[in-house]
């Protein structure tokens, strides 16, 4: 295990996370993401009357801006703009009802596409294939039905890929969904998190699960450093105080994939989001409210032979760059900024979502 603490950094280059603009709302936030190759952003949640509430702001001189909301039936729980090309930048969201929607900003009264994604709530959503990366644009949801389906917005009918809880098991809640791998027309892997603590990676280009394994408890967030190279590091965040990361280049056929494990935050650690503009450092968020900033440190050699010549992924190590608590709330979620290095925003389950900014990260 990785020791906690920076090592053989000047205290005076080590990047600081800084709350740049905060607003409360009245409405419980669980997604913020940035409209991309701009200064907006939405928030996605549920006022009290128990409707989904889509909302857009501007960042202009510090200040956050409303420019427009837009009531739904259901609360919204989730999104991502990761299958939308750049020209058209449209938004995928997930509700308490099970429904897939894609949605044009600037004409959010219909979506553009929709399906019965699952039965009640989506919990989770990743999109490939349109900011960046080959292949198909493609949305992948995970649901409390312990459903993984995979979506091509060019067929509304049915899913393209599935993957279903085995016949006779008690379907367990889908919490986190991610591509990976993503690196040519053909080849790319979905990742899930369930609430036992299973990870699955489903090879669709081969039709199968390649690879299985437990946390010991609830994965609450995953996400490969890159989606659109060869699948390299995966990081996954657990309920009790953990993350573990994956060298995904790497299997080993008793083994698996090498990994680390980390505590972080003495609490929950709901989620992971990588740095866009550097794979290796990632922020992970706390239930008790805070942000911590890690970076990975790679080995001198990433893989070694064992005693009957199969190769073994050899690990690195973690080192925390920094960290700080802005809220005595989960933080539900975070977004860096594809754009601007080091500016991000995160919903809070205090009613509030943060603009922050985390300085020095080009000496990191």
């Amino acid at each position: 295990m990785a020791a906690p603490y920076e090592t053989g950094m000047d205290v005076m280059n080590k990047p600081q996370i800084i709350e740049h603009a905060r607003k409360s709302v009245t409405q419980t936030v669980y997604e913020t993401r940035w409209v991309p190759c701009s200064a907006r952003f939405v928030v996605l949640g549920s006022p009290p009357r128990g409707t989904g509430l889509i909302q857009i702001y501007a960042l202009n001189k510090g200040e956050l801006s409303l420019l427009h909301e837009a009531e739904k039936t259901s609360p919204l729980k989730c999104g991502s703009f990761g299958a939308s090309s750049l020209a058209d930048r449209r938004l995928a969201t997930g509700d308490f009802t099970g429904k897939l929607h894609v949605w044009d900003l600037e004409a959010l009264s219909t979506p553009v596409f929709s399906a019965q994604a699952h039965t009640g709530l989506l919990n989770c959503m990743d999109g490939v294939g349109g900011l960046k990366g080959a292949g198909a644009p493609e949305i992948v949801t995970g649901g409390k039905d312990g459903r993984v389906l995979v979506w091509d917005q060019r067929q509304a009918d049915a899913p393209v890929a599935s993957m279903e809880p085995r016949a006779g098991d008690v379907p367990r809640d889908c919490w986190a969904v991610a591509f990976g791998d993503a690196h040519t027309a053909d080849d790319r892997v979905v990742a899930a998190g369930y609430d036992n603590g299973d990870v699955k990676l489903l090879d669709l280009r081969a039709g199968k699960v390649r690879w299985e394994a437990n946390m010991q408890n609830g994965v609450c967030g995953l996400q490969f450093d890159r989606a659109d190279i060869e699948a390299n590091k995966l990081v996954v965040t657990t309920l009790e105080s953990k993350f573990r990361l994956y060298d995904m280049r790497t299997f080993h056929p008793t083994f698996g994939y090498s990994m680390l494990s980390q505590d972080a935050h003495e609490s929950t650690v709901w989620g992971v989001a990588h740095l866009p503009q550097n794979r290796d450092v990632f922020m992970t968020c706390g239930g008790n409210g805070s942000l911590e900033l890690w970076k990975y440190n790679y080995p001198a050699q990433r893989r070694a032979k064992d005693r009957d010549g199969h190769d073994k992924g050899v690990l690195g190590s973690v080192t925390q760059l920094q960290k700080t608590t802005l809220s005595t709330q989960p933080i539900s979620s975070f977004d860096w900024s594809a754009d601007k290095e080091g500016l991000a925003v995160m919903g809070v389950l205090d009613q509030s979502f943060r603009v922050v900014v985390c300085t020095k990260l080009s000496k990191v």
